[in-house]
């Protein structure tokens, strides 16, 4: 059997601490081997094991998250980091990003998604969730340039199905726009518009809004 995912919790809060030890305790390949209950006891705790992960919190006293994670990318500790946070302003999401987080996920996620996003970033890639996703493309990619699609363009698109509508939620997306402002845009629901969303990360075979719109790029459907 492969080791466990050795994983280190940083909440201030013990009952929050407690329901994600709780969600992953049937988790054979996970293992939750410390906490902390501030940003201070973070540190003290990552400088005295290793761990593969440390699931953050941002707001919490002596350091917060992002300096907890600042510190660690700065002094090259080999350790994975996960914010997990109830905000999702785009502030914090940056800063979060700017400090060297390899994940942001909300405290309101399904534990699907929770597992998803340690085992993610436990390998080595990133993981950003929902609307996260949309802050980073608007914030680290220039808008699409609006031309007419070359007849090759065309022909990928059909390759992989995309329908007419998809095309057009696409555009917003690479525009940046959550599924909300491309739900107004559009004038459909937001139910709508994230079903599309889905239907084309699984047609383009990719897992979030950033590997979307990589690969989109990549293919130069716009």
């Amino acid at each position: 059997m492969e080791d466990k995912i050795q994983v280190v919790l940083a909440d201030d809060h013990i009952l929050v601490r407690d329901g994600i030890k709780a969600l992953l305790e049937d988790e054979k390949d996970i293992d939750v081997v410390a906490e902390a209950s501030d940003g201070l006891e973070a540190m003290e705790v990552m400088s005295k094991i290793s761990a593969d992960v440390l699931i953050a919190d941002i707001r919490m006293p002596g350091k917060t998250g992002i300096e907890v994670i600042s510190s660690l990318k700065n002094s090259g500790a080999p350790v994975h980091t996960l914010v997990l946070s109830m905000h999702d302003s785009e502030e914090y999401v940056l800063q979060s990003i700017d400090a060297g987080a390899d994940g942001y996920l909300l405290k309101g996620s399904s534990k699907e998604e929770f597992i998803k996003a340690i085992h993610t970033v436990h390998s080595g890639s990133k993981y950003f969730s929902g609307d996260i996703s949309a802050i980073l493309l608007k914030n680290y990619n220039s808008p699409p340039q609006q031309q007419e699609p070359k007849e090759e363009e065309k022909s990928l698109r059909e390759e992989f199905g995309i329908t007419k509508r998809e095309n057009e939620i696409l555009s917003h997306i690479l525009d940046g726009k959550n599924n909300k402002e491309i739900a107004t845009e559009l004038k459909i629901s937001k139910r709508t518009a994230e079903v599309h969303r889905f239907n084309l990360m699984k047609k383009l075979d990719v897992k979030n809004l950033v590997e979307l719109t990589k690969k989109a790029r990549e293919l130069d459907l716009f």
